[in-house]
């Protein structure tokens, strides 16, 4: 029996040697075998990792090796997403380049993860801050560019007047700059954009293909893409006050999914950025006042919402398109110019936001939709707007009809009626879906490749003059983009004229840089960044792992450029990814003194009486419920402290161990140190084997029950857990592992008495060594340090990293036997195990013979005995 303990300190490192070495882990693109693709998304190098960031590529780990093992040619990459605004900030704060920041960074964090014992292939490491990248990041720009997928105009921005630069929606708090504290101002700027929102129906019907990913987050980006069926309705403007400006339109147009409630509209409100607002507002001070305070507040469709009502009576009113009182004309802040037409009609009685407005201004509010079975005298929308299905009444021609029904029947009626030479009323289907703004006033991005030339407007920078590289002398003493301020790194000649001409100096929305990075690792290295022939091979990736905080924009970015490139036949495929999973987090208590400070888990232990303490004072530590690791709350855990503690492979089995994947997981103490008592059974269970059966056993031409039972849990073993790890089901392949472990065990313990009493029988030696290799061959994927280091205690030679998943033979996944549950009386009483073909005769002789029966028939003869074959027998006394 082995006594000594498995040594991950001493071992993982060895062995993580051994495969950097060999190159175990490094793809070819000529290898003849089915490929698979398995891909986490890459970190941002953001300083140090902790435990937690771990669980989604201990994941990805998993699988890559298992399909190794299945006989696959595995391409299982690690890069860089580079580029980005905490760069910058550590630039600012550290009086640092942001390039030397984020290399250091990504020196640090590369050793981390390789003390994971991943099998990445850090041949084709990428960073895409590298100018190899970026540069042809620039070359599909520009051929999106030529293909009429960019183009620039002006958008509305979230501007900081004294930072001078754009702000994401996430950096404004409370309507102020997260960093200077200034009012934010919505500001119009040129920025360039994706033609995103022209792919909305094909994005929207490609997510049926997906049927691989979660149908959360393929829900998610339906909703994101919004697609509604609807009607645009032209409202007449009605005869206007004095003072009307001549060069307003005679007409307002309106995009609405609910024509049905026409007959409860109280108002009509256009967005500040609407251009009759905009014309009008230029000869009304008070309106253009109302204007820029609306652009004081963000720009995201989330603080629209829900920040205050307001509203701007603009003194103009509209014709009711079915006859009823004109309507008022408002300008209202939560109306967005970038969805519809930017003007809707409000209905207060049934929708909130309608219904807010209306009380706010003392507008009618007029119920036309009637929930069923209610008294139309006693229905009331005073308080409350009611937005359920119902019947219209106080709606004229609709009174009686369902919704549906009332939308079609306005929908006909508004199409037959012309204003001026028009329909009154369209059909239209529209997106929520906006296009995608790429322009960012930042230096640490990709360069736009674009120069303007007062002559020649924007022109493409040529190909032999990419990458624009970004300048290495710029300075963050100043707010605002260094790129703008340099002396000389902007100022070009025209490629076209020749004339004096300035960069682009915004750059990329570091999105844009994510959107294709899977496609990069592709090619291998010292090629070109993007080939077809690559892309082709080895796209769709087959398992791409990450958190659900990407499933909109990361995931529907990607897919848009995917198809873009498809068009411009820069590779064939139509979606990135065919698989997706979203693993949960790991979380951890977190901990306080008595001054409310942070504390790291490894500055509280527990007190004599189970209490948690501070370290080396004994002060009192306020515990709080596990959150999700934080370096800011400090409840992380470095992975130097547990592979130095515990080893990696106790680390990695924990993680796959304690919770359904797609779930959060508490990091406890409990846990790990369960983990790697586990670790050191199999290393128990494997070296117990070896010293009772130390050599190779020829295969018997019989096998007894007890060995046959032995093999049949091997074999089950590898079938069930080949399954689950197919479909992602790590921890039940561990609970799998451990059930499997028990087995072993006992029959490791009837085999030593067996052997102290004379020779071990052949068919249980062969059994006994074949359940070890399982057992290891089976855990190699989870654990790998310690399945090489079994390996070689049970072969000698070989690398378990190169080895092939066990074959399970077909007929010892069969069982021979089942257990029937007894009943007497109706009620269960006990169990039975007969053999699978016994017949009903067999089965009831077999039954009688129990103990249990016996004492309860208390030697009388049954009345019935009643036999379901394979499934039930029920005694009756």
């Amino acid at each position: 029996m082995s006594t000594e303990r498995y040594n991950a300190r001493e071992a993982e490192p060895r062995w993580q040697k051994i495969w950097d070495e060999r190159g175990i882990y490094r793809t070819r693109n000529d290898d003849p075998r089915p490929k698979y693709y398995v891909l986490e998304m890459f970190p941002y190098p953001s300083g140090r990792i902790h435990i937690g960031h771990g669980r989604n590529y201990v994941m990805g780990d998993v699988v890559a090796r298992f399909k190794r093992m299945k006989g696959f040619n595995v391409l299982h990459p690690m890069g860089w997403d580079a580029f980005g605004l905490p760069a910058e900030n550590a630039a600012i704060e550290r009086k640092t380049h942001p390039g030397k920041w984020t290399y250091e960074n990504i020196a640090t964090m590369r050793e981390q993860l390789k003390l994971l014992g991943l099998s990445l292939d850090w041949s084709r490491e990428i960073a895409t801050c590298d100018p190899s990248y970026y540069g042809e990041q620039q070359r599909i720009f520009l051929d999106f560019l030529k293909g009429g997928f960019v183009y620039r105009r002006e958008s509305e921005v979230n501007w900081d007047p004294v930072d001078n630069t754009v702000l994401a929606n996430e950096q404004v708090i409370d309507g102020r700059g997260w960093r200077s504290g200034a009012l934010v101002e919505r500001r119009k700027l040129a920025q360039w954009f994706f033609r995103i929102s022209d792919a909305s129906e094909e994005l929207l019907a490609g997510l049926d293909t997906l049927e691989r990913w979660p149908d959360k987050v393929r829900l998610m980006q339906r909703n994101w893409i919004g697609r509604s069926e609807g009607l645009h309705v032209r409202f007449a403007l009605a005869d206007a006050p004095a003072g009307r400006p001549e060069s307003l339109p005679a007409e307002i147009k309106v995009y609405t999914t609910r024509p049905d409630t026409l007959f409860g509209a109280a108002f009509l409100a256009l967005s500040p950025g609407h251009p009759v607002t905009e014309t009008l507002a230029a000869g009304n001070p008070a309106l253009a006042s109302f204007v820029e305070e609306c652009r004081r507040g963000g720009t995201s469709t989330a603080e629209i919402e829900t920040q205050e009502k307001m509203g701007f009576d603009t003194g103009l009113k509209v014709r009711h398109p079915l006859g009823g009182p004109d309507l008022p004309v408002y300008v209202a802040n939560f109306v967005l110019m970038e969805y519809g037409t930017g003007a809707i009609f409000g209905c207060p009685a049934h929708d909130q936001r309608d219904h807010d407005f209306a009380r706010k201004y003392a507008l009618p509010i007029t119920p036309v939709v009637l929930p069923p079975d209610v008294d139309p005298a006693a229905f009331s929308v005073a308080e409350a707007p009611y937005e359920g299905e119902g019947v219209l009444f106080n709606s004229g021609f609709l009174d009686g009809l369902t919704v549906p029904a009332a939308k079609e029947k306005v929908a006909l009626r508004l199409e037959n009626e012309i204003l001026g030479n028009a329909p009154v009323g369209e059909r239209a289907v529209n997106y929520r879906l906006r296009d995608w703004g790429i322009s960012r006033q930042r230096y640490w991005g990709c360069p736009i490749p674009i120069i303007h030339c007062d002559a020649c407007g924007p022109v493409p920078v040529p190909d032999d003059q990419l990458p624009v590289k970004l300048p290495e002398d710029v300075s963050f003493d100043q707010p605002g983009n260094p790129l703008d301020r340099h002396p000389s790194w902007k100022h070009v000649n025209c490629p076209s004229c020749g004339a004096p001409a300035r960069r682009e100096t915004d750059t990329m929305d570091t999105f844009v840089d994510s959107s294709w990075y899977f496609a990069r690792f592709a090619a291998e290295p010292g090629t070109a960044p993007l080939q077809k022939g690559a892309a082709d091979q080895w796209l769709p990736v087959d398992q791409y792992i990450g958190g659900i905080e990407h499933a909109i924009l990361h995931l529907l970015y990607s897919r848009f450029f995917i198809r873009t490139l498809k068009k411009l036949d820069r590779l064939s495929v139509a979606e990135p990814f065919a698989g997706l999973f979203t693993q949960g987090m790991i979380v951890h208590e977190t901990y306080k003194d008595a001054e409310g400070r942070w504390l790291f888990p490894e500055e509280v232990e527990r007190d004599a009486a189970g209490q948690p303490v501070k370290v080396g004072t004994g002060e009192k530590v306020t515990v709080g419920a596990p959150e999700k690791m934080s370096k800011s709350k400090k409840n992380v855990v470095p992975p130097e402290v547990v592979a130095d503690t515990y080893g990696v492979d106790s680390a990695r089995w924990f993680m796959l161990s304690d919770t359904p994947p797609e779930r959060d997981s508490e990091w406890t103490d409990k846990g790990i140190e369960g983990a790697w008592r586990f670790v050191q059974r199999v290393w128990r269970l494997v070296g117990d084997t070896a010293a009772l059966v130390p050599g190779v056993v020829a295969r018997p031409d019989d096998f007894g029950a007890e060995s046959l039972a032995l093999r049949r849990a091997s074999h089950k073993l590898a079938a069930q857990v080949a399954e689950d790890i197919e479909r992602l089901r790590f921890n039940v392949a561990v609970a799998r592992v451990h059930a499997f472990a028990n087995v072993f065990g006992d029959a490791l313990t009837g085999a030593r008495k067996t052997a102290e009493a004379g020779a071990l029988a052949p068919d249980l030696a062969f059994a006994l060594r074949e359940a070890a290799g399982f057992l290891v061959s089976v855990v190699a994927p989870m654990v790998p340090h310690l399945a090489e280091e079994c390996g070689q205690v049970l072969n000698g030679a070989g690398l378990m990293a190169q080895a092939h998943w066990p074959e399970v033979e077909a007929a010892l996944l069969v069982d021979d036997t089942v257990t029937l549950p007894i009943q007497i009386n109706g009620k269960r009483r006990g169990e039975i195990v007969v053999p699978k073909e016994a017949s009903p005769a067999e089965v009831e002789k077999a039954v009688l013979a129990l103990d249990l029966i016996a004492q309860a028939l208390d030697g009388r003869a049954p009345k019935r005995i009643i036999v379901v074959p394979q499934r039930i027998v029920n005694v009756v006394a």
